[in-house]
């Protein structure tokens, strides 16, 4: 069973006696500073797309929380960890591609992680062979919803929605999509996930 670890820089029982290395290492490598491995429930596979300087504003971002002191129990794993490595994942954009709104809008999607909820379950992993199909179901209050093919099939994807309801959907989606976490972002990183949506093969 595991809990979320203390992340804020509290010295004690959070991170704050890590370097910005050790942080860094946790969110691309999923490694504690003793080299023990994080859960992958921790997205570090995605996140090993992150630009240099986007990785640092989040380092600086979280040194900058105040420090709270709450121990945490260390996680203690019933059975082997293992990581899924989404598709291109580890190719970090160039700074000229970020100008391009197909390859920005897969760094900025990797980064929120989407097709980790948008691809179907092959047992207990995902099957990124058929990315953004759809089809995984989440059990909670709610009753059960399953995410939808977000891939660019006319029919069963999301094919003929507009750009302005794609938008939307992200922005002011139905729960559990997280819209609420996405909602600020600008009009050009929406465009840039519309862009590359677009691509996604139906």
């Amino acid at each position: 069973m595991a809990k979320g670890s203390n992340i804020t820089p509290d010295p004690e029982t959070g991170i704050g006696r890590w370097s910005q290395t050790d942080i860094r290492r946790a969110i691309q490598e999923g490694r504690r500073p003793d080299g023990s491995q994080l859960a992958p429930i921790m997205p570090y596979a995605f996140y090993r797309v992150f630009l240099p300087d986007d990785l640092m504003s989040v380092v600086a971002y979280l040194r900058s929380v105040p420090a709270v002191s709450n121990q945490v129990q260390r996680p203690e794993y019933k059975a082997p960890l293992h990581v899924e490595y989404v598709p291109n994942s580890h190719k970090p954009p160039s700074e000229a591609d970020m100008r391009l709104p197909v390859k920005r809008g897969f760094y900025l999607a990797t980064i929120g992680h989407c097709m980790e909820c948008r691809s179907p379950m092959a047992g207990d992993r995902h099957d990124y062979a058929n990315l953004a199909r759809g089809g995984q179901e989440f059990r909670g209050p709610w009753g059960i919803s399953v995410s939808r093919n977000i891939t660019s099939d006319p029919e069963k994807g999301i094919g003929k929605w507009s750009a302005a309801e794609i938008k939307r959907a992200i922005t002011q989606g139905i729960r559990p999509m997280g819209y609420a976490w996405y909602a600020r972002m600008t009009g050009a990183d929406l465009d840039a996930i519309v862009a590359y949506l677009r691509t996604l093969p139906p």
